[in-house]
């Protein structure tokens, strides 16, 4: 079983996620995150945080993660100005699983992102699909063997190495980070003799409670997005954080999102998805 404690007050936050006594989510000393509200630059302070309508560009990380949510029951909810997403999470025998909804207006489009944050030693690997479509961005630009292109928001390649660059396992800090997303709706990480597997499926019935797609359905796009900061970023003082991120969506960046790169509300006006966090690690 995966403990999971969450912060409502400060962006509906994962603050630990834990089992047989580890503690799976990096953080760090940041006060200021306590304070943040809407319009303010993102704080990051570790844990899993939840994001949405983006992750990069504006709101930087999202409109949700500087709002109070509210709790009734067992389900999390907060208000943005174009949309609401609820959330609620349940333990299973071998982990935890949370389901979500997004309600808005027929044709809104949106990314979602649970951004995980993950304590992870120089050892530790991510096991996702061979040959899965790997998209990387201009952060990686100075790491390939060949120019970037002029203008293109990504350029894409196979896991587990895209254009020659090896993301598969981390290492010790050199400096670099790097933002990829993966065609792929399953990352198992290990470290040492832990295993943590992240998958991702959206759920077709309004009210299922049934197996998981295993990728893609109902139109929607999903994916893995990874953050492998080997102390490269900020560029001043930083600091390593490894980001393992089930998504809808294809992009960071909604401004860059093509037709089939963003989730988008049907007609009925609700999107659901479920994340499942297991210590059952099944390597793809």
């Amino acid at each position: 079983m995966l403990d999971v404690v969450t912060d409502v007050h400060h962006g509906g936050r994962w603050t630990s996620l834990r089992a047989d006594g580890r503690e799976w989510l990096w953080h760090r000393r940041a006060p200021e995150r306590h304070r943040a509200a809407p319009g303010d630059a993102f704080v990051d302070a570790g844990g899993l945080e939840e994001c949405v309508p983006t992750v990069r560009g504006r709101p930087d990380h999202g409109d949700a993660w500087s709002r109070p949510w509210s709790r009734d029951g067992d389900t999390d909810r907060v208000r943005c100005d174009s949309f609401t997403l609820a959330r609620t999470i349940r333990a299973t025998h071998d982990g935890a699983e949370a389901d979500y909804t997004l309600t808005a207006e027929p044709g809104f489009h949106f990314l979602w992102a649970a951004h995980a944050l993950l304590d992870l030693s120089q050892d530790a690997s991510l096991h996702l699909r061979g040959g899965a479509t790997t998209r990387l961005f201009p952060e990686a630009a100075p790491l390939l063997k060949e120019p970037w292109p002029a203008g293109a928001p990504w350029v894409a390649g196979s896991w587990p190495a895209p254009r020659g660059l090896a993301l598969d396992r981390l290492g010790p800090d050199d400096g670099t980070a790097i933002g990829a997303v993966v065609d792929t709706s399953l990352c198992c990480v290990h470290d040492g003799r832990d295993r943590l597997a992240l998958s991702l499926g959206v759920l077709e019935q309004p009210a299922a409670r049934g197996p998981l797609a295993a990728g893609p359905t109902a139109g929607q796009p999903v994916s893995i997005a990874l953050w492998r900061n080997l102390g490269g970023f900020p560029r001043t003082n930083p600091y390593r954080s490894t980001g393992v991120e089930p998504m809808l969506g294809r992009v960071f960046d909604l401004a860059d999102a093509g037709p089939e790169d963003a989730a988008r509300v049907p007609a009925t006006g609700e999107v659901r998805w479920r994340l499942t966090l297991t210590t059952d690690c099944r390597c793809p």
